[in-house]
This record gives C-alpha cells, structure tokens and sequence, in this order.
C-alpha cells in the first residue's frame, strides 16, 4: 500500500507538468512570435498584397509584437486594426512614399446600409487594438470640402504614432473617449475641428497646417475629471492668411488644450481660442499656453478665460505624467 501510495505521489507531479507543457504550448501557438517582419506590396512581392489581410492574419488576444511592414505605394481603401489584433505595428517606407486612402465622408450613402455614414463611419484607417505603432506612412482622407471626413480615427487604450502625414479637411483626426496617444514628428492638417475629441493625447515636435478661410485646430470633448486633453508641445503651426485660425474651442464644456513651447504663425487670430457660442464653457473648458513665440503669439491679448502658465504649471506637462506607463518612443 505504502508502494502504492508512493508511485501515485510521483504521478501528479508528471500529470501537473503535462498539463502545464499543454498549456504553453497552446499559448505559444495561439501568439506565435514571428521570426521575420510580414511584408506588404501592392506588386505581389510580399507576403500581402493589402495591408488589411496583414492586419488579420495576426492572431485574435495576440500578445507579441506583430510587426507589418508597408513598401512605398498607394493603398487604397477602409483599412481597421481590430479591437482584438493587439500589439501591432505599421510600418510604412516613409511618409510620403507609403500613402492609406480612401474618399468617404459623413453625408456619403453607405450601399450597405442605404443610410449616410455620418462622420464616425467616414474614416479611411480605425484603430481598435490595443498597444498600436504606426510609423513612416501618409493616411488621408481625398473627399475635398465635403463636411465631415475622417483620415483617422482612433478608439485603442493606446496607440501611437510617429513621422505619419494625416491629411484631410474637416474633421481629419478623432481621438475617441478612453484612448491614451502619443504623436511624434507627425504633420496633421486641416481646415474645421481637424484634431477633435476626448483622448489623452500627447503631441511632440509636430507640423500642425491649418487649411482655409476660417479654421480651428482642436475640438476636444475631454470628460470631466480628466487630467489632460490635448497637449501639444514644441508644435509648428502654420496656415493660410493672417488671423484666421482658432487655437481651439470646446466640442464638450469641459475641454482640455494646451500649446508649450511652440512657434505659432500668423494665421493665429488674436484672442487664440473660441468658446463655440457656449459662454457657459468659458468657466469649464481649459486652454492654456506657455513658451509661445512667432507672429501667431499673443499671451497678452488672449481671451481672458485661458491660461497663462507658469513655468512650473509648465513642467508638469511631461511624457510620463501625460502617457503615464505607454511609453512607446522612449530611448534615444
């Protein structure tokens, strides 16, 4: 019995390590880490003709970095980063060599469903997944100066984005409620409310063009509570004529946008900010500025309800405060 006893106490230990071989096993398989980059071409030279077929081959809960990598040419088409194709990564052969495009807009008849597409049904790229980089690629929007038509539009927990072109008119880039993003070396233009909606969202050393006769950059929809909206540091805004584009005004009374350090251009109007014929969001809303120089920069003869920083409220705008630990740019 004693013998009996003993063989049986050596047997679970060797059925529990089987078990748990089987169950890295099955993890392994289900997010296989990849021992090549997967290649997009439109000529057939790669692995994928389109980027969408790259986007779902990677597998649903993946958890390893999927890196897909564009060559230089046109991609047409709706492209979408699923919610559950995760840690994924767009590279393109530069940003004016690897171009996403498509033309819908919001008052366009969808054939599916024989109903507008409205503005969140507009965009040329969405991005779900979590943990996004895309990187050294143009995504725009070619519908002209037909309302509301989004390049990109953004709902990940995080993502970000380096040295891409986002070019559109109206509404050219949502940054949904909950999405936390870091932009870098980015060009983003437009002409009403082109950077719109209620992320966290970081933008480092960016080229911000504003198309136009009258324009607004930003119209942030940032919930209540929420610590930071946009942040734009080091920015180069520019834009056509003298005093016809608005900082930003709040799509949402509570609103959140902040330039430091940036070269302002003179299509800067004076007073910097709107509040969207809603007085009562004069009191709620919060835009700011510190650092700012250039023909565009009035800290004097800004409306009275922004804020002048201080150097110290300055120094509080930093990447880890902002991206808390989504820090996809870090390192030299």
């Amino acid at each position: 019995m004693l013998s009996n006893l003993f063989h049986r106490s050596l047997a679970r230990p060797r059925r529990r390590w089987r078990q748990a071989a089987l169950l890295i096993t099955l993890a392994v398989l289900a997010n296989p880490v990849l021992a090549k980059d997967w290649l997009v071409a439109p000529d057939g030279s790669g692995d994928f003709t389109t980027l969408q077929q790259a986007l779902d081959a990677v597998p649903d809960g993946n958890r390893t970095r999927q890196v897909i990598r564009l060559r230089a040419g046109f991609y047409p088409g709706v492209v979408t980063v699923g919610k559950a194709k995760s840690m994924v990564s767009i590279v393109g052969a530069g940003a004016g060599a690897t171009v996403l495009s498509w033309n819908n807009y919001a008052d366009r008849i969808d054939p599916k469903t024989g109903k507008a597409m409205r503005t969140s049904g507009s965009s040329t790229m969405y991005v779900y997944g979590d943990h996004f980089i895309a990187e050294d690629l143009t995504i725009e929007n070619t519908a002209g100066n037909v309302g509301q038509a989004l390049a990109l539009s953004v709902q990940a927990p995080h993502a970000a984005f380096r040295n891409v072109r986002l070019l559109g008119n109206q509404d050219t880039l949502y940054t949904h409620v909950g999405s936390v993003i870091h932009f870098k070396d980015c060009y983003i233009e437009g002409t009403i409310d082109f950077i719109f909606g209620g992320a966290t969202a970081l933008f480092d050393d960016c080229t911000i063009v504003a198309k136009g006769r009258i324009s607004y950059i930003t119209a942030a929809s940032t919930p209540e509570g929420q610590r930071f909206g946009y942040v734009f540091r080091r920015a180069i805004v520019r834009g056509e004529g003298v005093g016809t584009t608005y900082l930003g005004r709040p799509w949402r009374p509570y609103a959140r946008t902040v330039f430091i350090d940036s070269d302002l251009g003179a299509n800067i109007v004076v007073p910097g900010w709107h509040n969207w014929d809603k007085p009562d969001a004069e009191a709620t809303s919060y835009y700011g500025e510190f650092g700012s120089r250039g023909p565009g920069a009035a800290p004097e003869e800004r409306v009275t309800w922004s804020h002048h920083l201080s150097g110290e409220e300055a120094l509080a705008y930093t990447e880890q405060a902002i991206l808390g630990d989504w820090q996809p740019f870090a390192g030299p």
